[in-house]
């Protein structure tokens, strides 16, 4: 007979039994991972001790950035992770390439510069943040707009993932990858590229399950690894809107999780797990990092209760990315290319 779950929920949990992500590579990432973006509530030594600790409790996959301003933190963690016993092989590391370094000749400076801050000898998984040059300063307005600030221009896209594409013939990072990124701009890099995304970072919770961007991933081999899996109810009062629903409130959330005994959060990871994309979901509270990862391994979702969250998407995107447009007054929509051709300029 399983252990009472209520005895087990404080207890770690074996990596060997967290479900993996096979990649089109053959390589396998573990099916959760635990962000590191603080927004800026969250000082990047807090961030690097969840690391630590969330480790130590069996998460072997780590989402890092270099925008999050905490990677040289991180990487201290990371070493005592290891020098505790962990392999740098049962690791996954990701990092992101920020838009202000979009230039040819800035792309690899700043890979090197995350690899060194992580102290890391390779990165696992390196992804484009976002696919626009447009740099903005910590905390500024959602109105605001970057002096030189672009649409999507494909071909400076293919500048940067060429040097994406050179880091992995050098064997600098395993695998390489997009993130907030659309059908439409997909369908061109796949075209284009000689070493194809991996992986794909982009919203998902269950009132945003984006199901086309999610099926095309998948039928083009690229995991989808999911943002904010819980509604990204810690995100900064700028980046929140009248119409922004909450997914831990839904009636059939809040019911499942009453089922199950749980948090409705952790419903939202079960859901996320089980449909088949990685959530990233952050916190550096241990009782939420391990009820998240030990999500993974007790207590499936129904089949029933799969559908039931699959009928509440409500195409509620919470992170719009105001700050990414390159008009005065331009609508956030055209971020994402809702009507599948990419916004022109």
């Amino acid at each position: 007979m399983n252990e009472p779950l209520s005895r087990q929920a404080g207890q770690p949990v074996d990596p060997a039994q967290v479900p993996q992500r096979r990649l089109y590579t053959g390589a396998t990432m573990p099916a959760i991972g635990l962000g590191t973006f603080g927004s800026d509530h969250v000082a990047a030594a807090e961030i690097a001790a969840a690391v630590k600790d969330a480790a130590s409790v069996g998460y072997r996959h780590f989402d890092c950035a270099a925008v999050y301003g905490n990677e040289a933190q991180i990487g201290h963690a990371l070493q005592d992770v290891m020098q505790s016993g962990v392999a740098r092989e049962e690791l996954w590391i990701t990092s992101k390439l920020w838009n202000d370094m979009h230039g040819e000749a800035d792309v690899v400076p700043a890979f090197m510069q995350s690899l060194r801050d992580l102290q890391l000898d390779y990165l696992d998984l390196y992804l484009i943040h976002w696919p626009f040059p447009n740099h903005h300063a910590p905390g500024v307005s959602v109105a605001s707009r970057a002096d030189d600030a672009q649409p999507y221009i494909h071909a400076n896209y293919m500048r940067v993932w060429r040097r994406l594409e050179s880091l992995a013939d050098q064997g600098l990072v395993r695998h390489i990858g997009t993130s907030n990124m659309t059908i439409p701009k997909l369908k061109l890099l796949l075209r284009d590229a000689r070493i194809r995304p991996a992986a794909n970072e982009m919203e998902l919770h269950p009132h945003f399950q984006q199901p086309e961007l999610f099926d095309f991933a998948v039928a083009n081999g690229i995991q989808p690894i999911g943002y904010s899996p819980i509604g990204s109810p810690a995100r900064p009062e700028r980046d929140r809107t009248p119409d922004d629903t909450v997914d831990i409130e839904d009636p059939v959330i809040v019911e499942i999780a009453a089922r199950h005994g749980v948090h409705p959060a952790v419903i939202c990871v079960k859901w996320a797990v089980q449909r088949g994309q990685t959530p990233i979901p952050f916190s550096t509270k241990r009782r939420n990092y391990l009820a998240n990862l030990r999500a993974t391994v007790d207590d499936p979702l129904t089949d029933d209760e799969m559908r039931a969250i699959a009928a509440i998407d409500k195409n509620n995107r919470l992170i719009k990315g105001q700050v990414f447009l390159w008009k005065n007054g331009q609508p956030w929509e055209d971020l994402w290319d809702v009507d599948g051709e990419i916004t022109p300029p």
